[in-house]
C-alpha cells in the first residue's frame, strides 16, 4: 500500500475510532518514510485516544520538532498535556506558548489570546504557585507575546501585582519552614538561624525587581506609594542581614530610596527614620532644619518626633524658632522646662533602636546637670549606636563621640571620682581622633583637677580656652585650678575679671556667677589666714554669702559659711545648720559631712552618722582613683564600721574598717574599731594582732589620733581573757587602771577576770590558783561597789566567785569574809535581800553572823554567793532579760546549796531552787537553760514536771547533750534502763566529749552486771572530764578498785596514779566525803605510801568516833572499825607494830559482836580476818610470840583454815625455834599441802623446810610437786622464780647421793628451767649465774636482758630491780650504768661497774 492510501486509512480509522488501526497504519507509513508528519500527528492522535500518553507525547514532540512553525503538532501536545492536569503543567506552558507564538506569527490576535488566557488559567488551577508565576510572566513587557496582545491582556502593573502577591508568600512559607527546620539542630541559635535563613532567600528572590517594575508601570500613585515603601522595607531588611563586606553598595540603594522619599515629602517614616539616623554630623548645626521641622509636624506621636519636638525648642537647639504669621489662628504655646523634659524622655522610651534620639536627649539631660540621667542615656545611646551601626553597616563615629563625649562629661560630675577613670579614657579616645576636641579636653581638665594634679589640668584647659576664647566657663575653671596649685592672688584677678561677663539678671549665668563669686571667696580666705581677717564680714564671708544669694543651691558656699561660724563666729548652732544645708544639696561636700557626722556622734544619733557616711560612700568620694594625686576619706567607713558595730553587725563592721584602713593605714581609730569588732565577733587572734599593731606598728608607721591608748590596752586585755590568757590580761587591766583608776568599765573586766580565771582554774585542777582568784575577785568587787553600789554584773561576779569556794571545800577557810560583809552591808537595805528568803532562811542578817564566824567553810561561801545573787536581782528590777537571768543564777546556787547541805536544810534550798527556775522561765520562756535547770531541781521532787522540763529544753534546742544526759539520769533513777540507754546515747552523739553522758552508760553497764564495760566508760568519762565533775572522779577509781580486786595481784603502779590523783582533788572538792577518803587510803596502801595512807585513815578513824558519839549509829560503828583495820595494816607495813597490833585488837573488839557491829557477814569475816593476821603480825614483830600465836590460831578458825593463812603461822611457828612449835607447823603445812595441793606458797614453804632439816623424802615429793607447779597456767613471776630457785636447792641438797657435783647438778637445773621456760628472765638470770663458760654466760645474760625488756611495763609487770639485775648480768660497762640509773639502789650494778673498773 502506499504512503498515501496509508495515511488514508489511518484518518479514516481515526475517524471511525479504530485506533489500532489507525496506530497500524501509522507505524506502516513511518516504516517507509520516517519523517512523515501526518503519520506522526495520527499515530499521536491514536496513542492519545488509547491513553498511551507518553507514547503520544514522544510522537507528538517528533512531529512538532519536523514542523515547529505548525500548530497541530503543539496542539495535540497541549491536548494531551491538558487531559493530565497538574502532573504537566510546566510541559503545558511551553505547548502554549509555542502554539500562541505561532498564531502572533500568523497574526491570529483571538485565538493567540485565547491560548494565552486558556494557559494562565490553567496554570493557576492546576499548577502550583510558581508554574503560575511563570505562566504570567508570559504577559509581563519584554516579551514576544506581550508587544503583539498588548491591549487585549491585563496591564503589566496588574501583572506585577500578582506576581508579587505570590512571590511574597512564597517567601513567608519558605522562611517560616526552613527555620522551623534548623532551629531544632544542635547548638542552633534562633537568632542566628533566623538571619541565616533570610539572608538565603533573599539572595536568590527577585522580589525587588518585581517593586521596582510595579513602580516603573503603575500609574497609580498610592499604588506606586505603596510599592515604594515596600521596596524600601524590602532594601532594609536585606541590608541588615547581608555580611559586612556586602553593605556598602546595599547602603547607598537603600538611602538613594530613602532620600527620594523625603525630597518628594513622601511621609513614610521608616524613610525618613533612615535619613535622620545615617546622618553622622560631628554638629548638629549641619542637620537641615526643615527636614526636621517637616518630620514633627508629619510625625508628631512616634518617639524621634516627640524627642526633635523638644530639642527644637530648647536651648540647645542651633536654629532659631520659626516665625508664625500674624494670620495664623493657631499658634502652638511654647514649651515649659518640665512640658519639654517629659516630652522627651516619653519620646525616647519608643525610640529604644533610635542613636539619635539618644543623642538628643542625653545632650539635653548633661544641659540640666542631670549626670546620672545622662551618663545612663549616653551608655544605651551607645548600645543603640553600635547595634544600628551593625545593621547599616557604617561606623557612626561621630554620632558615638557625641554621645562618649556626653557619657565621659556626665562621669566626671556623677559620684566623682568614682568613675573618672572610664571618663579619661573615652576622653582620650576622642582626642585620638580629634586633638581639639573642646569637651574631651575640658573633661579631662576637671579630671585632672579632682585628682589634684593641677598642672595636667591647666594645661588641657589652656588648650580648652585657645580653641574656645569665648568660653567663660573654662576660664573661670582654669584661673580656679591656679588657686588650687597655691597661685590665689593670680586666680582671684582672672576671676574677678570674669565676674562682669556675667550678668547678675541672666539665669543662664546664674550658678556660674555663683561659682566664681564662692571661688573669689576662697582665694581671698587663703591669701590671708589670720583669725582677724578671716572674721572680718566683709572679706570672703561677704562672697560666700554673696554666692549664696546668686544661687541658693550652691552647697560649697554653704559648707565655707559653716566653717566661718564653727571657728571664727563660735556659732556652732548656725554652722551646723550650714553643713546639714551642704550636704543635703550635694554629698560631695565631704567637709561638711564629716563635721555634721562628728557632731551628731557626740550626741550619741548614730543613725544620722549612718545616713551621712553610706551617702559620702555612695557618692565614690571616699576612695581616691588609681594614680590620683588626692587622699582618700578614711572617715566614712569608720563611722559607718562604728554604727554597725553598735548594731551587732560585726563582720560588715570589719570590712568598714578595713577598708578605711585601706585608704589611710596611721588611722588608729580605725586600728581600735577593727581590733574591737574582731573582738566581738569571735575573732580573738585578729583582734590580738590588731590591737597589738595599733599600739606598737612593727613597720615604722606612725599612728594618727593616738593620744589615749588606754581603751586599746584594755581591749587587749578582754582579747587576752577571751583566749584563756588570764594573767595577760590581769596585767594589762591593772596597768590601765593605774593611769584611770576610777574606770568603771576596766575594773568590771578586771573583776570578769579574775572570775573567769577562778572558774577556769578549777576545771584544770588548779585549786589553790581558784580561790586566790575568786578572793582577788572579791576585793575588786568591793572597789567596784564603791562608785557603782547597783552594778548587777558586779554582783553577779561576786556571786560566781563565792560558789567557788564551794567547788575548793578544802579552801572554805580562805573566804575574804571582812570584805564580803563589808560590800552586804554597805550597798543596800535589808530588803534587797530578801527574796525567797521565807522558803530558804537566807537573809543579811544570817549571812552575816555566819561571816562573822572564827570559821569559814564551803556552806558560808554557798550562802554569801545566795546573797549576792539576790543584791543582783534588786540590781536589775528595771530590766526584763537581766531579771531573768539573775533569777536563774539564784536558783543555781541554791542548787548548789541543796547538793553541799545536809538532807534536812538541802529540802528548803531545792525549794527555793525550783521557785527561782520557774520565776526565770515566767521571765523568758524561750531560754532552753532555764528549762532544763528546773528538770534537774524537780528529777527527785515531781519526775514528770521534770520530765515535761527537759523536753521543752530539748524543743528549744535539741542539740544539748547536757539536756539529754540530765534526761538520762531521771530515767536511770526510775529504772528504765532502755529510755536511759537512748538518752545517754543522744547526748554522746551530740557531744562525743561530754563525760556525764559516758559515766550515765558506764552506770547502766554496771546496774546490768557488766562490770568492764562499766570501767572502760567511767575511764574514758575520767579522761574526757576536766577538774569539775566530781562523779567521774568518784565512778572511775570506785570502779577500778573493783576491777584490782576481781583481778590478780599485780606489781604495775602505774595504773594507779591516775584513780589516787583523783582521789586527791576529791578529797580538796569535797571535804566530807568519807568513803572516798578512805577509798584514797586503800589506793595509797597499794602503791605503798603508807604515811599517807595512815594520815587518811586516822582522820576517818576521827570523824567516825565523833559521829558515833554524836549518833550512836551502826553505820558509824561500822566505819569506824573498818577504818581502824585498815589503820592497823598499814601501821605494820609501815613498822609501827606497836599500834598496829592496838589498833588491830580496836577492830576486833568493835567488830566482836555479829548483831551490833553494822557489818554484813562477808565483810565483818573480811575485817576480823584482816585484823587478826595484822595482830598476829605485829605481835611477833615486837616478839610477843604467844600471843601472835593466839592470833593466827584465831585466824586459821575463822578462815576455815586457809593456806595463805596457815603459811603465816607455819612462819611464826617455824620462827620462833621450839621443837614443840616446829612440829606443830610441820603438821598444819602438811594438812594444808594435802588439801590444796596447787598452792605455791605451802609447797614452797614445805619444801624449805625439807631442805633446812635435811629431809630427804619430804624434799623428793616436795621436788616432784613443784616441777609439776612450774608448768601451771596463770603461775606469776614471783610464785616461778620461788618454784625455780627452790628447785635448784633440792637438786643440790639430792645431789650427794650421786656422782656429780653440787654445780654441775645446779648448772643442768637451770638449763632445764631455760628451755621449760625460755620467756622467764629469772631462768636466763640463774642460767648466766651459774655458767663457767665465758661464751654460754654471755649469751644467757644477753637472753636474759632481751627477755626482761620485754616483761617490764606495759609488756610485764617486772620490777625496775629484775630489769637492773638483768642489765648488770649482762657484764658490758654500758648495762652496768643502765642497772644503776635503773635502781640504784640494788648492789649488782655497782658490783658490775666496779668489776669492770677494776679489770682495767
Amino acid at each position: 500500500m502506499s504512503t498515501k492510501a496509508a495515511l488514508k486509512a489511518a484518518k479514516a480509522a481515526l475517524d471511525e475510532e479504530n485506533y489500532e488501526l489507525a496506530i497500524t497504519q501509522a507505524r506502516a507509513v513511518l516504516a517507509s518514510d520516517g519523517n512523515n508528519y501526518f503519520a506522526k500527528l495520527f499515530l499521536g492522535r491514536a496513542l492519545e485516544k488509547q491513553h498511551k500518553l507518553e507514547d503520544a507525547a514522544q510522537a507528538y514532540q517528533s512531529a512538532a520538532e519536523l514542523k515547529p512553525d505548525d500548530s497541530q503538532a503543539w496542539l495535540g501536545l497541549c491536548s494531551l498535556y491538558e487531559a493530565q492536569g497538574g502532573n504537566k503543567v510546566d510541559e503545558f506552558r511551553q505547548a502554549s506558548v509555542h502554539v500562541a507564538e505561532i498564531y502572533a506569527n500568523a497574526d491570529d490576535k483571538h485565538r493567540c489570546q485565547s491560548t494565552v488566557d486558556k494557559l494562565v488559567g490553567f496554570s493557576k488551577q492546576h499548577g502550583t504557585k510558581t508554574q503560575y508565576k511563570r505562566a504570567l510572566e508570559v504577559l509581563l513587557p519584554g516579551s514576544q507575546l506581550y508587544d503583539f496582545l498588548e491591549g487585549r491582556v491585563m496591564h503589566p502593573a496588574q501583572t506585577y501585582t500578582r506576581l508579587i502577591d505570590i512571590t511574597e508568600d512564597e517567601e513567608d512559607q519558605s522562611i517560616k519552614q526552613e527555620i522551623a527546620t534548623r532551629r531544632t539542630r544542635i547548638g542552633a541559635r534562633i537568632g542566628q538561624v533566623t538571619a541565616d535563613v533570610k539572608r538565603e532567600v533573599f539572595g536568590k528572590s527577585d522580589l525587588e525587581r518585581l517593586y521596582q517594575e510595579a513602580i516603573n508601570w503603575s500609574t497609580d500613585d498610592e499604588v506606586r506609594r505603596q510599592y515604594e515603601e515596600k521596596l524600601l522595607n524590602r532594601g532594609y531588611e536585606v541590608l541588615v542581614n547581608l555580611p559586612a563586606d556586602y553593605k556598602a553598595a546595599k547602603l547607598d540603594q537603600v538611602l538613594t530610596l530613602a532620600e527620594g522619599m523625603v525630597i518628594i515629602q513622601h511621609h513614610f517614616q521608616p524613610a525618613w527614620d533612615l535619613v535622620l539616623e545615617t546622618r553622622d554630623l560631628e554638629d548638629l548645626r549641619g542637620l537641615d532644619v526643615n527636614i526636621l521641622r517637616e518630620y514633627v509636624a508629619s510625625f508628631p506621636d512616634s518617639g524621634l518626633g516627640k524627642v526633635l519636638k523638644g530639642w527644637l525648642s530648647s536651648e540647645l537647639s542651633p536654629f532659631p524658632a520659626p516665625k508664625h504669621d500674624s494670620s495664623d489662628d493657631e499658634v502652638e504655646a511654647p514649651l515649659s522646662a518640665e512640658d519639654r523634659l517629659l516630652l522627651m524622655t516619653d519620646g525616647l522610651s519608643s525610640a529604644e533602636h533610635s542613636p539619635f534620639s539618644y543623642r538628643l536627649v542625653s545632650d539635653y539631660y548633661l544641659h540640666l546637670e542631670e549626670n546620672e540621667s545622662a551618663a545612663d542615656t549616653s551608655r544605651a545611646g551607645l548600645k543603640s549606636a553600635n547595634t544600628e551601626a551593625a545593621k547599616f553597616g557604617m561606623r557612626l563615629q561621630s554620632t558615638r563621640d557625641a554621645l562618649n563625649s556626653v557619657l565621659a562629661t556626665a562621669l566626671v560630675h556623677y559620684q566623682a571620682p568614682r568613675n573618672h577613670a572610664e571618663a579619661r579614657k573615652l576622653f582620650e579616645d576622642i582626642l585620638a581622633r580629634k586633638q581639639n576636641a573642646t569637651p574631651a579636653l575640658i573633661g579631662l581638665g576637671l579630671i585632672f583637677e579632682e585628682n589634684e594634679d593641677y598642672g595636667d589640668a591647666i594645661g588641657f584647659l589652656s588648650r580648652a580656652l585657645d580653641a574656645d576664647k569665648s568660653n567663660v566657663r573654662v576660664g573661670t575653671e582654669l584661673a580656679w585650678c591656679r588657686a588650687l596649685s597655691g597661685e590665689y592672688a593670680q586666680a582671684q584677678q582672672e576671676l574677678e575679671a570674669y565676674l562682669p561677663d556675667m550678668k547678675a539678671d541672666d539665669p543662664r549665668a546664674r550658678d556660674l556667677r555663683a561659682q566664681v563669686l564662692y571661688r573669689i571667696g576662697i582665694c581671698r580666705w587663703e591669701l590671708d589666714m589670720s583669725k582677724k581677717i578671716r572674721k572680718d564680714r566683709d572679706g570672703a564671708y561677704s562672697y560666700f554669702l554673696a554666692a549664696i544669694k546668686t544661687n541658693v543651691s550652691f552647697a560649697p558656699a554653704y559648707t565655707s559659711l559653716g566653717v566661718y561660724y564653727v571657728d571664727y563666729a563660735k556659732d556652732k548652732k548656725r554652722g551646723r545648720q550650714c553643713f546639714q544645708k551642704a550636704f543635703e544639696l550635694s554629698p560631695a561636700e565631704t567637709n561638711a559631712a564629716e563635721r555634721l557626722a562628728r557632731s551628731y556622734a557626740y550626741q550619741g544619733d548614730w543613725d544620722i552618722v549612718e545616713v551621712i557616711a553610706q551617702r559620702v560612700v555612695d557618692t565614690g568620694r571616699a576612695r581616691p582613683p588609681p594614680g590620683s594625686k588626692r587622699k582618700g576619706l578614711s572617715w566614712p567607713y569608720s563611722a559607718l564600721g562604728v554604727v554597725l558595730m553598735n548594731k551587732q553587725e560585726y563582720q560588715q563592721a570589719i570590712t568598714s574598717f578595713l577598708a578605711a584602713l585601706r585608704i589611710n593605714p596611721s588611722d588608729y581609730q580605725a586600728y581600735v574599731g577593727l581590733g574591737e569588732s574582731y573582738h566581738n565577733s569571735g575573732r580573738y587572734n585578729s583582734a590580738l594582732r590588731t590591737f597589738n599593731y595599733a599600739l606598737e606598728p612593727h613597720d615604722g608607721v606612725k599612728m594618727i589620733g593616738d593620744e589615749e591608748k588606754w581603751f586599746a590596752r584594755y581591749m587587749l586585755a578582754n582579747v587576752h581573757r577571751e583566749l584563756g590568757d588570764y594573767d595577760e590580761a590581769i596585767t594589762g587591766l591593772e596597768g590601765v587602771l593605774a593611769e584611770r583608776p576610777d574606770e568603771f568599765g576596766v575594773l568590771m573586766s578586771l573583776l570578769q577576770t579574775f572570775v573567769e580565771k577562778s572558774w577556769r582554774c578549777v576545771e584544770t585542777g588548779l585549786f589553790g590558783r581558784a580561790v586566790s582568784s575568786a578572793s582577788d575577785a572579791i576585793k575588786t568587787a568591793s572597789q567596784v561597789a564603791s562608785s557603782r553600789p547597783n552594778a548587777f554584773n558586779m554582783w553577779k561576779a561576786i556571786g560566781d566567785a563565792c560558789l567557788t569556794f564551794s567547788w575548793v571545800q578544802s579552801k572554805g577557810d580562805s573566804l575574804p569574809a571582812e570584805d564580803l560583809r563589808q560590800l552586804f552591808a554597805g550597798s543596800a537595805d535589808a530588803g534587797a535581800y530578801e527574796q525567797m528568803s521565807d522558803i530558804d532562811h537566807i537573809s543579811l542578817d544570817s549571812v552575816q553572823s555566819s561571816l562573822n564566824g572564827t570559821i569559814q567553810g564551803h556552806m558560808t561561801a554557798i550562802l554569801s554567793g545566795i546573797l549576792a545573787y539576790k543584791r543582783a536581782i534588786h540590781a536589775c528590777s528595771h530590766e526584763i532579760h537581766a531579771q531573768a537571768v539573775a533569777w536563774y543564777n539564784l536558783g543555781l546556787a541554791e542548787q548548789r546549796a541543796f547538793t553541799c547541805a545536809d538532807l534536812k536544810a538541802g529540802k528548803r534550798y531545792l525549794r527555793a531552787a525550783v521557785r527561782c527556775f520557774k520565776r526565770a522561765i515566767e521571765l523568758e520562756a524561750g531560754n532552753a537553760e532555764f528549762w532544763n535547770a528546773l528538770g534537774v531541781a524537780t528529777t527527785t521532787l515531781n519526775p514528770k514536771v521534770a520530765q515535761h522540763s527537759f523536753v521543752r529544753s530539748l524543743h528549744l534546742n535539741e542539740l544539748n547533750a547536757k539536756v539529754w544526759a540530765n534526761l538520762g539520769v531521771m530515767y536511770l533513777l526510775h529504772s528504765d534502763y532502755e529510755l536511759a540507754h537512748q538518752s545517754f546515747g543522744r547526748a554522746q552523739s551530740t557531744d562525743p566529749d561530754y563525760a556525764h553522758a559516758w559515766v550515765g552508760e558506764g552506770l547502766i553497764a554496771m546496774l546490768e552486771g557488766k562490770n568492764e564495760e562499766a570501767l572502760s566508760h567511767f575511764t574514758h568519762a575520767f579522761e574526757i572530764s576536766d577538774s569539775v565533775s566530781v562523779i567521774t572522779k568518784r565512778q572511775y577509781a570506785l570502779s577500778l578498785f573493783d576491777h584490782l580486786l576481781a583481778t590478780p595481784a599485780s606489781n604495775d603502779l602505774t595504773a594507779l596514779v591516775r584513780p589516787i590523783f583523783a582521789l586527791q582533788q576529791l578529797q580538796r572538792q569535797t571535804v566530807h566525803d568519807l568513803p572516798y577518803q578512805h577509798l584514797a587510803a586503800l589506793y595509797f596502801e597499794r602503791v605503798g605510801n603508807y604515811s599517807a595512807a595512815i594520815e587518811a585513815l586516822t582522820s576517818l578513824c576521827t570523824a567516825a568516833e565523833a559521829d558515833y558519839e554524836a549518833t550512836e549509829s551502826l553505820a558509824a560503828l561500822a566505819r569506824f572499825a573498818l577504818a581502824k583495820s585498815d589503820l592497823a595494816r598499814n601501821q605494820w607495813a609501815h613498822q609501827d607494830y606497836g599500834s598496829a597490833a592496838e589498833n588491830a585488837e580496836t577492830a576486833l573488839d568493835l567488830s566482836s559482836d555479829a548483831e551490833s557491829s553494822g557489818l554484813d557477814s562477808e565483810a565483818r569475816t573480811k575485817l576480823r580476818l584482816s585484823a587478826h593476821l595484822t595482830a598476829g603480825l605485829a605481835l611477833y614483830c615486837i616478839d610477843r610470840t604467844t600471843d601472835a600465836i593466839a592470833m593466827f590460831k584465831t585466824a586459821l578458825e575463822e578462815s576455815a583454815h586457809d593456806p595463805d593463812v596457815v603459811c603465816s603461822l607455819v612462819k611464826v611457828l617455824w620462827a620462833q625455834g621450839g621443837v614443840d612449835e616446829k612440829a606443830v607447823a610441820r603438821e598444819q603445812l602438811f594438812e594444808c599441802v594435802e588439801k590444796s595441793p596447787e598452792h605455791v606458797g605451802a609447797v614452797t614453804l614445805l619444801g624449805a623446810i625439807a631442805a633446812l632439816e635435811d629431809d630427804a623424802d619430804t624434799a623428793t615429793a616436795v621436788k616432784d610437786d613443784l616441777v609439776s607447779l612450774r608448768t601451771k597456767e596463770g603461775l606469776n613471776m614471783s610464785d616461778g622464780s620461788d618454784i625455780e630457785k627452790l628447785l635448784t636447792a633440792l637438786a643440790v641438797l639430792l645431789s650427794s647421793s650421786s656422782r656429780r657435783s653440787a654445780d654441775e647438778v645446779a648448772l643442768s637445773h637451770a638449763q632445764a628451767a631455760a628451755k621449760l621456760s625460755p620467756a622467764s628472765p629469772q631462768a636466763w638470770t640463774e642460767l648466766a649465774e651459774r655458767c663457767e663458760d665465758p661464751e654460754a654466760q654471755q649469751y644467757a645474760s644477753s637472753m636474759a636482758l632481751q627477755t626482761v625488756q620485754k616483761a617490764v611495763p606495759p609488756y610485764g609487770r617486772l620490777e625496775p630491780q629484775d630489769l637492773a639485775k638483768a642489765s648488770a648480768s649482762a657484764g658490758s660497762a654500758g648495762d652496768a650504768q643502765r642497772a644503776i640509773a635503773l635502781a640504784p639502789w640494788v648492789g649488782d650494778g655497782w658490783e658490775t661497774m666496779a668489776e669492770i673498773l677494776e679489770g682495767r
